[in-house]
């Protein structure tokens, strides 16, 4: 079973994230977090990775509705999207959890 929704772009890095971080805001979304993995873990455990980020998107409006119906839906917030690219030559790739996926 897919778990996610994927689409890749052939384009920079930097534009994706900036198109990715668009799209977000027109559907009421903004981002709460960004967290550079590739970064973190040269850091902490002095491995190289490929150019991966982790946005922490929310949509208020949708997130409080969510909340009063179920109060643990705060352990999936806030939605991650995921912009990866394995090397300069490769498409880059961003997906995001399929909600209905990933309760089953």
């Amino acid at each position: 079973m897919d778990y996610c929704y994927t689409k890749k772009l052939s384009e920079s890095f930097e534009s994706a994230k900036e198109k990715t971080i668009e799209a977000l805001k027109k559907e009421g979304f903004g981002v709460l977090t960004e967290i550079d993995v590739q970064a973190t873990l040269k850091k902490k455990i002095n491995v190289d990775f490929h150019r991966y980020q982790i946005l922490g998107a929310c949509n208020p409006t949708a997130a409080y509705e969510a909340l009063k119906i179920e109060d643990k839906i705060g352990t999936m917030l806030p939605c991650n999207v995921v912009i990866e690219q394995v090397n300069e030559s490769a498409p880059v790739e961003v997906s995001a959890i399929d909600p209905v996926a990933s309760m089953m």
